[in-house]
């Protein structure tokens, strides 16, 4: 039998010697209910499937240098699987593991990422490269702007407010734009490339827009109470993306249950833990929409919920 290099031989003792419960290194973009949700949903799918994990969780406290150097960490923990949430960080860890050497190159599964191709983290959603895949939250633009035309109506300017940094918001709000024409309404946008300018950037639309939109934008949304303050103060009606936010004081959201996103992100990971390569795994989509309603912000931002909309709502904050 031929004999293994020392450091060859090292490298499956300690493999070996690890063996049991398998280990992922989580790097979040920032704390927000939305992501905070996707971590809660994937470590309740695993633990619901009997996988035994041992987690490294790191947070970038939504700094991209942060997200940069924790992803650089990563590499180094060895963990059985890399997991990424949101843009940001998945950037960082895509940079990372292609610098790698290839014995420390590891499965990355990135989630809550708008649009991976724009994003760089994939050129092909069907065949993504060597080590990676993930689960998309591409968001039904149009269903969403025809369930904010028809509740707040006669909507002639709408505000986005995003971080022009962020891949995700850029691509979200491209769509808008294209909306818009088609729609008939004009769009008046606002940036915050920093939390502690978001509630400024949103004072900037008092008075110019009709109601606000906030894409799937983790500057944005880590601020969201300052946004809903603008909106409360001034009558001016916030919509989200995300239902998590409609919980925290948005208007409404048709969009994704992000505890669905993580659970669905768990068994995406559980395919991987149990040996298939991640590059044979195509990139996901959520496909389930849900309509939230914060009939109590609502009205504090000067809208009554439409009956018809309150029907179909899979869940009303009347408080």
């Amino acid at each position: 039998m031929k004999k293994l290099p020392v450091f060859v031989s090292l490298f499956f003792f300690l493999q070996v010697f690890s063996a049991g419960a398998a280990t992922i290194s989580v790097n979040q973009f920032v704390e927000h209910p939305a992501l905070d949700a996707v971590l809660k949903g994937f470590q309740d799918y695993l633990k619901e499937k009997g996988v035994d994990v041992d987690y490294k969780v790191h947070n970038a406290q939504a700094n991209m240098g942060t997200a940069t150097q924790i992803a650089q960490q990563m590499i180094g923990e060895k963990a059985d699987l890399l997991v990424a949430i949101a843009t940001p960080s998945a950037q960082a860890c895509v940079q990372a593991l292609n610098k790698a050497p290839a014995a420390m190159k590891r499965p990355l599964l990135f989630t809550a990422v708008t649009d991976p191709v724009a994003a760089g983290l994939v050129k092909d959603l069907n065949h993504p490269p060597a080590f990676i895949t993930g689960v998309s939250d591409l968001l039904p633009v149009e269903q969403h702007i025809q369930m904010i035309l028809e509740y707040a109506g006669n909507i002639k300017r709408l505000g986005l407010l995003y971080n022009a940094g962020e891949a995700n918001s850029k691509s979200t709000i491209a769509s808008v734009r294209k909306l818009a024409k088609k729609l008939g309404f004009e769009t008046v946008e606002a940036t915050a490339s920093k939390t502690a300018d978001v509630y400024q950037a949103a004072k900037s639309l008092v008075g110019r827009v009709d109601a606000v939109f906030i894409p799937t934008d983790n500057t944005i949304i880590s601020a969201l109470e300052s946004v809903l303050k603008v909106g409360v103060q001034n009558k001016l009606p916030i919509f989200a993306a995300d239902v998590d936010s409609v919980k925290r004081g948005a208007v409404a959201a048709m969009g994704f249950d992000y505890y669905k996103h993580g659970y669905q992100t768990g068994a995406v990971a559980e395919r991987i833990l149990n040996g298939e390569k991640a590059e044979n795994i195509p990139v996901a989509f959520q496909k389930e929409l849900q309509l939230h309603i914060n009939a109590a912000y609502s009205e504090k931002m000067g809208l009554t919920p439409p009956a018809e909309l309150l029907k179909k709502a899979a869940k009303v904050y009347d408080k």
